[in-house]
């Protein structure tokens, strides 16, 4: 862990630690919270109040309030728990998605090679973003329509990779020494192949956890998305869409939430390529003369 830390530039380190402070405090802000952060108190007494104000209580309110008198750090932080869960979800669910298509496609090559990279271009094609509106239209909104509906529109890419990385490993000499022993066709790929393929995954999934969170706090904002009373960024950004003018911290500080996650998963991805990178990267040895 050490190792991994010090390989990181100055901004990847930043990005990591914003998204484990992000992480911790969705965990213990409403742990440790005074009040119920979906019940509606004092309204009259409480609400809309400015960034870094108290209440008549004496409580600070370090974000300020909402127009029901709620703490907008504390609503935050607790919609930060969907968000970053449904947008980590739906990756790791369409990298799965993709690893397994992906591995089968390139492993298997032919007719199943062809219909499964024409699945993939035939997705791709469609935005996703209009993928996504007609299967949040379609069904329920909820947290379970979002990830499915992430995880199915979002596994192309990742699949794509790996079909590559496992066609390339095919003619591998290992791959050829497994055969001459008697291993089986699917035990040479899922316990030597793919475990060699699973770096351009891995990057795909760290950068696809900022698009979903983007993607789903989209959704949420249209109201396809995550539904009242459960707080989620996006659908805290629509509610204080016609306060941006009198209270505008009702929706910049979700806002600002939604950007520190996704340039952060961005960064750190790209880090992490870059890290994959140098590693595999032939090394020349230079004799002295």
């Amino acid at each position: 862990m050490n190792h991994v830390w010090r390989s990181l530039d100055r901004s990847a380190r930043a990005s990591l630690v914003a998204l484990v402070a992000l992480s911790a405090g969705a965990l213990l802000v409403p742990l440790l919270a005074s009040t119920d952060p979906l019940a509606i108190g004092d309204v009259v007494a409480r609400k809309l109040l400015p960034p870094l104000t108290r209440d008549d209580s004496g409580a600070l309110h370090l974000l300020g309030t909402d127009r029901f008198g709620r703490d907008l750090f504390v609503r935050i932080m607790l919609a930060g728990r969907i968000s970053l869960a449904v947008g980590l979800l739906g990756s790791l669910l369409a990298a799965l998605i993709g690893t397994t298509i992906g591995a089968v496609a390139g492993w298997s090559g032919g007719v199943v090679d062809r219909i499964a990279m024409a699945a993939a271009d035939t997705v791709l094609a469609v935005p996703r973003l209009i993928l996504l509106l007609v299967c949040a239209a379609l069904w329920q909104p909820g947290v379970n329509t979002v990830v499915v509906v992430l995880a199915a529109t979002g596994w192309m890419g990742v699949a794509r990779l790996i079909r590559a990385e496992v066609a390339g490993a095919r003619v591998r000499p290992y791959v050829e020494a497994a055969s001459a022993l008697g291993v089986s066709s699917a035990r040479t790929l899922w316990r030597h192949v793919l475990p060699n393929a699973l770096g351009p995954a891995i990057v795909a999934t760290t950068l696809g956890v900022g698009s979903a969170v983007m993607l789903e706090s989209g959704l949420s904002f249209l109201g396809l998305g995550i539904q009242p009373p459960a707080p989620s960024w996006g659908n805290m950004i629509a509610g204080g869409r016609d306060l941006i003018v009198s209270a505008p911290w009702v929706s910049l500080a979700p806002g600002l939430a939604v950007i520190v996650t996704v340039v952060a998963a961005t960064i750190l991805g790209d880090a992490w390529r870059d890290r994959l990178a140098g590693e595999s990267a032939p090394r020349v040895r230079v004799d002295r003369a």
